[in-house]
């Protein structure tokens, strides 16, 4: 990790990170996600590492926002420039975006994970995403944030 700056804030895309990237969708055009249990422990406990956190998505499904409901974490879905979005809570927060952690996985997330001090991404990201991110050896949905808690642990110490 970055070790100039101190992150202050960390942001998660949603499908492909705390997701799989995979969407079911059943007769009726209702849509619904798997998400990782332990990712959501880890979204608890990195808030007692005393980390913002929040969710950046594209996606308007209302699933993202349920789920960053039950994790009691912000929630920005529906944003199509998300790095407007993320300068945008910059700016409320009174943070330089190099005080930023942000988790994306495609090519929608790239403008803002070249802007941020401290990139990251799955193992299953796509491959532009994975040449400017450190990589998480967990895929989308398997456990990513809680792979991140372990780091910032390690960096804690």
């Amino acid at each position: 990790m970055n070790e100039k700056s101190e992150i202050k804030i960390i942001g998660y895309d949603f499908d492909g990170v705390m997701t799989d990237n995979c969407a079911y969708v059943d007769e009726n055009g209702r849509e619904s996600v798997k998400v990782n249990r332990s990712d959501g422990m880890a979204v608890n406990l990195i808030k007692n590492l005393g980390y913002q956190q929040f969710i950046l998505s594209s996606e308007s499904n209302p699933v993202v926002k349920e789920r960053a409901k039950k994790l009691d974490i912000d929630c920005f879905n529906g944003i199509e420039d998300k790095l407007l979005k993320i300068n945008s809570v910059a700016s409320n927060n009174q943070l330089s975006l190099d005080n930023f952690l942000f988790i994306g996985n495609d090519i929608n997330d790239k403008e803002v994970l070249e802007n941020v001090g401290f990139p990251f991404c799955p193992e299953d990201a796509a491959d532009e995403i994975k040449a400017i991110c450190t990589v998480i050896n967990r895929k989308g949905g398997d456990g990513v944030i809680r792979e991140l808690y372990n780091l910032l642990i390690l960096r804690k110490t």
